[in-house]
């Protein structure tokens, strides 16, 4: 029993330590995902160990060291996605129909067919704008009754599990489709108009997951959100980036991304907001998220029903703030010399493999 614990317990230190490594090769980035399903393990092995021995040999104490510092760092990487953190977007104390956005974010799994069940969660949020992935021709036809409410849209549905579609009732301004490192995968970007006539710029993505199947390394991905992170660095206009990024929250990437946009992330504070898998319990975090720069604050986030994809929706309503009375009260987040030097690496190193 003692032997089975002490090597469980080093596959648990493993996987913690492995996303230290600043490698891209996918079985190391993958371990960036089950933070939670670690932790709950290593606090499982810790019980069990304090249960079983009363009396350790040296290696099983440095063993229980290390489990305990695994553990400890695991909690710290999620402690931002609890209720016990402050939050990073401050609840609208007002709102109003003119200034106010709403979006519906959601990776309808290309080989599903329930578009009813799908139709029926836009229905039930009725969103201002709407972005589904994995959309391929199939669906874009099985949507269209849509553009009834939504007549202003943005297309690229694919048979590749990266196609997308945007649907708004708010005006587009640019509307564009952009493939920035794969020809295989496109990207949205336009300026939404609000009622007050206030243009807000968006950006949805959906990168590589790292997965053998479709990518061994997250390189393109991670520099896939990176050029558009630099992109609205110095914007200083309301922005949101938003989709499916096939990477977690509290990834060195996704912080990194966070940092270069300048963005703000809603759940920092309020929940993890786990998007996939829906289909399982047990393996469950984010991958489906919404950033938006600090001239918002927030109104209602919500994870949506499942409802027959392998992903839970999104669904964020926004409010638009007069003045800088929002930027002065919102910190938002910056990169250092060496973070940022790293994020020219990334990009440049995305922009390299792409041309292999």
């Amino acid at each position: 029993m003692k032997i089975v614990l002490v090597v469980l317990a080093l596959l648990l230190v493993i996987a913690t330590a492995l996303p230290l490594l600043r490698f891209d090769q996918w079985w190391i980035r993958v371990f960036d995902f089950p933070r939670a399903q670690i932790t709950i393990a290593g606090l499982a092995l810790l019980a069990l160990y304090l249960y079983f021995w009363k009396a350790r040999r040296v290696y099983e104490s440095v063993v229980l060291a290390l489990l305990v510092l695994a553990v400890g760092y695991q909690a710290v990487k999620m402690f931002p996605y609890t209720v016990l953190m402050p939050k990073q977007v401050l609840a609208a104390e007002s709102r109003s129909d003119d200034t106010d956005l709403s979006l519906l974010v959601a990776n309808v799994l290309m080989e599903n067919r329930d578009s009813e069940a799908f139709l029926d969660v836009v229905r039930e949020y009725d969103p201002d704008v709407i972005m589904a992935v994995e959309t391929d021709e199939w669906w874009e036809e099985a949507l269209r009754t849509l553009e009834q409410r939504y007549p202003h849209t943005l297309k690229s549905p694919l048979g590749n599990t990266y196609g997308m579609l945007v649907y708004s009732r708010l005006e587009m301004i640019d509307p564009e489709i952009r493939f920035i490192l794969k020809d295989s995968i496109p990207s949205m970007h336009l300026q939404a108009v609000l009622p007050s006539s206030d243009r807000v710029f968006m950006h949805f993505l959906h990168p590589d997951p790292p997965n053998p199947k479709y990518a061994t390394e997250t390189t393109e991905r991670d520099a896939e959100l990176l050029i558009v992170g630099r992109e609205v660095e110095k914007r200083d206009k309301p922005t949101i980036i938003a989709g499916d990024f096939n990477d977690v929250a509290w990834s060195y990437t996704t912080n990194l991304f966070q940092k270069t946009s300048g963005l703000l992330d809603p759940r920092v504070g309020r929940g993890m907001y786990s998007t996939f898998n829906a289909k399982n319990p047990l393996l469950r975090w984010q991958l489906d998220h919404v950033f938006h720069s600090d001239h918002f604050k927030l109104v209602r986030m919500e994870r949506g029903p499942a409802w027959g994809s392998d992903h839970f929706p999104i669904f964020i309503e926004l409010s638009l703030e007069s003045g800088a009375e929002a930027e002065a009260e919102q910190e938002e987040p910056d990169t250092n010399r060496t973070e940022g030097e790293k994020v020219d690496e990334k990009i440049e190193d995305g922009k390299e493999h792409k041309d292999e």
